[in-house]
């Protein structure tokens, strides 16, 4: 399954929190276990499941381990957002060496902008957004995104049959060689140069190759704690690499931590979206990315899947699906005012068009399997100047804090 964009997991109450997707992961420190149970305790729809009566609505059982995990991660990240210090990791170039430098940022300009072209080309909507960006935080959030497409291209391109777990290694060598200001080629160096002057942590980037891996060895999901955990690897990850770039409004009330856990919903969010929409596309591949669990106590199977066919116990299931993607949606909605003014709107167009996906499926009355779920092109342009306005919205902060470290 392709990577998403953006979002968060889990809200707050009066402490910190995590978050992952344009905004996501964080190894593990110190202060891992600090403050989760209140952290989570407003998230606990995240690993619910469908109770077999009534598979519409989710059960709210307790945080599972995968979101304990990816909790730990967000931490880390948004310390290094709080320090508001990196280490430079290019090399340094001195004032007596100006051709070199000015040789260096020729170079550097185009490695950028050809980042910006594949955007253009592939990310055509979020792309627009990034426009109303400054230039320095536009180039940095086009370098990262080029990455994750080039990760996501292993497993999901035209080479993926030819990809191995070496190949893998591989890339994650080079992932490792960019942060340490080695880069082996043009997209290389402009995140190479990104990492170094954002406080973007390594780990998110190694999670999201973590979930390629998976892609290679795992075609089914026992139960939702599984799918969040690739979930987060594929999706939410984006946002904790960029978040840091993307910027908190000066103006926030809301804690660093509660910013990112928006930004994982989002991710989460995305990526169930992807799944919902792909069903059959997955299924014809020999993929199943639905929790095995939910889909027995549904009185489904495997078989239902591959055979295609909508019943009353499919539009059931999907019905529940549906109402966890946008749980998730709504959670993430209430960290887009956070983010920087210049940063809003891009993430708000991401949002609502992915939530439309979501009703396309209904219109299409749950038949994922022969019909793929799409917003239009009409659709799309009426929903830039939405998205343009709740950017420009400016009000009492949903996440907001005392205050905000």
């Amino acid at each position: 399954m392709a990577g998403a964009l953006l979002r968060v997991i889990c809200p707050t109450e009066n402490a910190s929190f995590a978050a992952p997707t344009l905004f996501s992961s964080v190894p593990k420190n110190g202060s891992q276990g600090r403050g989760y149970s209140t952290v989570c305790s407003r998230l606990k729809f995240s690993t619910g499941v469908f109770a077999a009566a009534s598979l519409s609505s989710v059960v709210a059982n307790p945080p599972g381990s995968s979101e304990k995990k990816v909790y730990e991660v967000v931490l880390k990240q948004a310390a290094l957002v709080k320090e508001q210090k990196k280490e430079k990791i290019l090399d340094v170039i001195t004032g007596n060496d100006q051709a070199e430098s000015m040789t260096r940022g020729d170079l550097l300009n185009g490695a950028y902008n050809r980042c910006g072209e594949v955007c253009a080309e592939y990310a055509k909507t979020f792309y627009l957004g990034t426009l109303l960006m400054t230039p320095e935080r536009r180039k940095a959030v086009w370098a990262i995104y080029v990455w994750c497409r080039r990760t996501d291209e292993l497993v999901d391109g035209p080479n993926a049959s030819h990809i191995t777990p070496k190949a893998l290694d591989r890339w994650e060598q080079k992932l490792n060689d960019l942060f340490e200001g080695r880069p082996y080629d043009m997209y290389d160096a402009a995140l190479s140069d990104t990492v170094s002057k954002y406080p973007v942590d390594i780990q998110p980037f190694k999670d999201m190759i973590k979930g390629m891996r998976m892609d290679l060895k795992k075609s089914r999901y026992k139960d939702f704690d599984e799918l969040y955990l690739y979930c987060y690897y594929v999706a939410g990850t984006v946002g904790l690499m960029s978040v840091p770039v993307m910027g908190i409004a000066p103006e926030s009330k809301a804690s660093t931590e509660s910013v990112y856990n928006a930004a994982l919903a989002l991710g989460i969010a995305n990526q169930l979206t992807n799944i919902l929409r792909d069903v059959g596309e997955d299924a014809r591949r020999g993929r199943i990315y639905l929790p095995q669990d939910e889909l027995a106590q549904a009185g489904l199977s495997d078989e239902d899947i591959f055979k295609g066919k909508v019943t009353d116990k499919w539009r059931s299931f999907m019905k529940g699906q549906i109402k966890r993607a946008r749980m998730f949606f709504d959670e993430a909605e209430k960290g887009v005012a956070e983010l920087s003014a210049a940063s809003r709107w891009p993430v708000w167009a991401s949002l609502l068009l992915y939530k439309q996906i979501l009703d396309s499926i209904e219109v299409n009355d749950y038949d994922n399997f022969t019909k793929r779920a799409y917003v239009g092109k009409a659709k799309k342009f009426a929903s830039l100047p939405i998205a343009y306005g709740r950017a420009l919205m400016h009000g009492s902060s949903k996440l907001a804090e005392p205050a905000r470290s």
